[in-house]
């Protein structure tokens, strides 16, 4: 499944109301660590038909960075439900991503 942009508008519908596990990565362009994760990302929403993967830029999504607590990007969160399940901070290979799920 293709990488999801979740902007304030979407994500009610996207992530709140959505029946699998959401994955959101908080990024930003500038941002050298995100940079690394985002392909590791990339290929879980490839491989991963099971979860939803989304991605919020924090300098265009502000509103939803604050909602989430957001001081230090990359910041990974794992939705269930509606909820946050779990939250992790800082690039990290692949592994740990996917035990966050």
């Amino acid at each position: 499944m293709a990488v999801l942009t979740i902007t304030k508008e979407n994500f009610t519908n996207e992530v709140l109301n959505s029946d699998q596990p959401v994955l959101l990565d908080f990024w930003a362009s500038w941002c050298g660590p995100c940079r690394m994760v985002s392909p590791i990302v990339d290929e879980i929403a490839e491989e991963r038909t099971d979860i939803k993967v989304g991605k919020i830029n924090v300098d265009e999504q502000g509103e939803l960075a604050q909602q989430f607590g957001v001081m230090s990007i990359p910041t990974l969160v794992v939705m269930k439900n509606g909820q946050i399940a779990n939250k992790a901070v800082g690039a990290m290979p692949k592994e740990n991503i996917l035990a966050l799920l």
